[in-house]
Order: C-alpha cells, then structure tokens, then sequence
C-alpha cells in the first residue's frame, strides 16, 4: 500500500497505515477466509450459469436467450472475479486448495490461468497508477469522446474483441513457428492445454445432455460478447478519470451499484475496488463490511467514491466530440504483451 517518494509531502500521500483505517481486531476479523463462503460463490456461478442454459432449453425463443447471454457473460465475468480472489489467496488458508479451485473451477473454463494472471497482477498492486503499472494502458487514455467509447462497445459487444484476444492466446500458446512441432506441442499444452481439456469436458457434458449447441451459442457467444462489454465497463471504473495518481485513496475507484448492477456488470462486490487496493487479502465477501468502516473514518471524504457506474462513464466520455481521434487502438501493445492473461485489470 505505500510507495516509495521523494519529500515528505509526497509521501504522506502515498502512505496510509493500516492502523490509520482499522483496528487491530476489525483487521482480523475482515480478512479471515471461509473455504464454505468460496465454495458457495463458484457454485452460484455455476447454478446461474447452468440455469440460464436450462431455461433456453426448455423456452427457446428470443427473450429468453438474450437473458441467457447476459446472465452467462455476467457470471463468466463473476468467475474472473473468483479467480482473482484466488489469486490473492482468498479461499482457503491452503494454498494448494486455493489454487486448484481458482483454476480447475473458476480460470481455466473462461481460457485464463490464474498463476501467469497472479504474476502480472501483483505488480498492478504495488505499482498502481504508476509509469510501470501493467494495467496503466487500461486507464491512461481518458476521458475519451462518447464516439470513441461507442466505437469500443461495439468492438466489445459484437466479439471482436473477444475473437481477437483470444487469436492472440493461440497464437501464444502456438509458440514460435520456427520451433520443432514437439515443443511447439509441448509450450501449447503448458500454456492452454488444461483450458482446453476443461472446455472440453464443458461441450461433452452438454452433448450428452442433447445440447451440444449450448456451447457455441450459451457458452463462447456471452464469453465473446457480453463479457468483454461488462469487463470493459468494469476496468473504467476502476482506475479511469481517478483523483489522484499518487495517492491510494484516490488512484483507485469505488463505485456504489444497485442490485440490477450487480446482477450483470458487478458480480461479487468487485464495485469495491478501493477498498480491495487498501487491503487486497480481505475476501470479497468482507468488503462491504469494509467500505461501511471506512465511510464511518476520518478518511471517507478523500475516498475515490463514485455514485454509479453510469456516472462514471459520463466522466471517462467527457471529451468533447470535435477532439475525437479514431486511430489505432491503444490496448494493443498491452494485449500482446499478456497475451496469456485473458481477465485482467481487477
């Protein structure tokens, strides 16, 4: 939570102590991890998700399969939320468990890894907002025109985003072309293949239900689709168009949602993102507990606080129109460099 700087001025907004914010007993209280509480998340992913194909299945018709989409997207969305929790080690006291459910029920069905995502992720934590932030390419470029973000929904909610982050994973996991086929093989399978084996397993267990074509149409469409729109919409308020790059109560965003927000953008209470940034080994589940403590400290009126998402987007599209500037994309350099990482910027 601190960096480091160069004058006392400086460093009084780059710091703040635990203390300052908590007790010692509200501090342990709010991070103590429940494997039952971790448990019972992916499973509600997971009940969302195959209820949503059930309904398709038994009322197909238009309504019910854009419902579908949207549920799916939004609990794929969820389960990169769930796999960033593991990522902080925020399901089980052991590590071994907390793995193997981050990645085997949470990161490898939507194509990511939690381990190449944890890499890259921690540096995100220690250097938040600054020069060598990996997630800087994320919020750098804003405000924007409305027209640029129309442009991107588009992109987004059409999948060409989607399409294009995930050629560039095979592409990856292809490797070198100039490489031998048996480590060309060998670097695929270590990169995508239990991603692929899991996705697998997915499309067989549907086939044999007689809905082969859920996979396809309920499964990599919302993946395509939905998912990069919400998860573009997340990234904004997380860290675009913040108060103050150098301080950790202000370079950082949370943004309160309703429940209709938190059905189908923010899943899992990753609307509080400030206070994950303060305190990142607290579970998600704790961390409305937290922003309640924190609103009630004598820090709350310099929290990066935004009333919704929607306020939030009418703040990163302030540009004026004449100023748009359509051209090449800036995530592109960012996409090729985390070519592996398919969610990030939590």
């Amino acid at each position: 939570m601190a960096l480091a700087s160069a004058t006392p001025e400086a460093e009084r907004h780059r710091r703040v102590a635990a203390r300052e914010l908590l007790t010692s007993q509200q501090l342990a209280e709010l991070r103590e991890r429940s494997l039952l509480r971790g448990l019972w998340l992916i499973a509600h992913a997971w009940i969302i998700i195959f209820g949503s194909i059930a309904l398709v299945a038994w009322w197909l018709n238009p309504l019910t399969f854009l419902i579908a989409v949207i549920l799916i997207g939004s609990r794929q969305l969820g389960l990169a939320i769930l796999m960033h929790e593991g990522a902080h080690g925020c399901f089980s006291t052991n590590q071994k468990l907390n793995m193997w459910l981050s990645q085997w029920l949470c990161a490898y069905p939507i194509f990511a890894d939690t381990r190449s995502y944890r890499h890259y992720h921690l540096q995100h934590h220690a250097r938040t907002q600054q020069e060598d932030d990996p997630d800087l390419i994320l919020s750098k470029s804003f405000p924007i025109t409305k027209a640029s973000y129309r442009r991107k929904f588009l992109r987004d909610i059409t999948g060409r985003t989607g399409v294009e982050q995930r050629l560039a994973q095979l592409r990856n996991a292809l490797g070198d072309p100039g490489w031998p086929l048996e480590r060309r093989a060998s670097h695929f399978w270590a990169t995508l293949g239990p991603q692929f084996v899991v996705n697998g397993a997915l499309f067989a267990a549907l086939a044999a239900a007689g809905l082969w074509w859920a996979y396809l149409l309920l499964w990599l469409l919302p993946l395509l689709t939905w998912m990069m729109a919400i998860t573009r919409v997340r990234n904004i308020a997380e860290h675009a168009v913040v108060g103050d790059a150098d301080d950790p109560l202000r370079n950082t965003r949370t943004t309160r949602a309703n429940w209709l927000e938190r059905a189908l953008v923010a899943p899992y209470w990753v609307n509080y993102h400030l206070e994950h940034h303060l305190f990142f080994y607290v579970p998600c589940y704790n961390l409305p507990k937290l922003h309640r403590i924190l609103m009630a400290g004598p820090h709350a009126d310099r929290m990066e606080i935004a009333p919704s998402y929607a306020a939030v987007l009418r703040k990163a599209t302030a540009l004026p129109d004449h100023e748009d500037r359509p051209g090449e994309r800036k995530h592109g350099a960012r996409r090729r460099a985390n070519e592996n990482t398919a969610s990030a910027g939590f």
